[in-house]
């Protein structure tokens, strides 16, 4: 099997069977961010036990197909010794890596970001591989306002670095996901959002055709078009999933084998309901999924509360929001799912 067919034949098993992929990828800083909220301490002990808890989940393997994995946990071990690669190898489950190391202050574009990572990344991107990935994340950040966010320069500077990043991730083996996120922060509507966000993703695959990254070997990870959180306006999860499918179907190519979608600050019902309105009543030429960080981990991070003693329970919380989410999959999500 030629590299090509492997890289579209593991793009293929990211997306399939009605499963979606569990983003652990957050970098020290945030996770010790999200710790110190939860009263945990912020130490490298208690980073390695939390994401050992996420990997060693029972039945966690049913509802997701792949886990992104942070730098220093690719590298991290259970207690007994056994690898984390070795944990999620054993689950079934395919190996990703964040690759990007965060954003910077675009120059002489006041509130607007570019993402970087691309100095040695061809030499990091072999070093993952021979470790057992088998895809990899990159995220850019585009800010959004009423008005004068964001600029075509932003956009066309992190479509390019995205593109530059695909095509060294194909080239060393790796599947790429590509992330342009669209922030939801901010009060404008839902229409701006929409307009915005198809003027990243047209840009975004202008670059990846330009750059020759392969399509069918991609996984597209966008942000759900939403109104601002400051907007007073919030929509229906129908209208927000009509609006997400029709910006979606004008930009991106039948050829993407698989979109999964970044929760961005949704919380997890949120989410979920508005995956699930996605697949009732919508053509879709590529199957939608999900790439959730919080909105899979959260529930089972306050429970655990770096306690040991409620490490089956936090476990049994992120199973609920990963069969949630594959009930969505299906259009068969109800909110009287979840718990009372």
């Amino acid at each position: 099997m030629t590299n090509t067919q492997t890289l579209i034949k593991t793009a293929k098993a990211m997306v399939a069977n009605g499963k979606g992929l569990l983003a652990m990828d957050e970098s020290n800083g945030t996770c010790n961010r999200r710790f110190a909220n939860a009263d945990i301490s912020q130490t490298l002990e208690m980073r390695r036990a939390y994401r050992e808890l996420l990997l060693t989940t029972p039945g966690l393997g049913d509802c997701i197909s792949g886990v992104i994995l942070y730098d220093e946990t690719i590298r991290q071990a259970k207690d007994d010794g056994t690898p984390f690669i070795q944990v999620a190898q054993d689950a079934n489950l395919l190996i990703g890596i964040k690759v990007d190391i965060g954003t910077q202050d675009l120059a002489a574009h006041p509130g607007e970001k570019v993402t970087e990572g691309l100095d040695g990344l061809r030499e990091r991107l072999q070093a993952y591989f021979e470790m057992g990935a088998r895809f990899a994340k990159w995220r850019s950040v585009i800010a959004l306002d009423d008005i004068r966010l964001p600029s075509q320069s932003c956009i066309e500077a992190n479509a390019h670095t995205l593109a530059r990043y695909a095509t060294l991730c194909q080239e060393a083996g790796l599947v790429p996901i590509v992330e342009p996120e669209v922030l939801m922060d901010g009060s404008h509507p839902l229409t701006r959002c929409q307009e915005a966000t198809e003027a990243v993703l047209r840009s975004v695959f202008g670059q990846l055709t330009r750059q020759g990254v392969v399509l069918e070997a991609m996984i597209l990870k966008p942000n759900v078009v939403v109104a601002g959180l400051g907007c007073p306006t919030q929509n229906t999860a129908q209208e927000v999933a009509d609006a997400t499918v029709q910006c979606l179907r004008r930009v991106v190519p039948a050829a993407v084998p698989g979109i999964a979608f970044l929760s961005g600050g949704q919380s997890g019902q949120l989410a979920s309901s508005r995956l699930n309105a996605m697949h009732v009543g919508h053509d879709l030429p590529w199957p939608l999924s999900f790439s959730f960080g919080r909105a899979l981990q959260h529930p089972a991070l306050d429970i655990w509360a770096g306690h040991d003693a409620n490490r089956v329970a936090a476990q049994q919380a992120l199973v609920h929001r990963a069969r949630c989410n594959c009930a969505a999959l299906k259009g068969e999500y109800k909110t009287g799912m979840e718990a009372p």
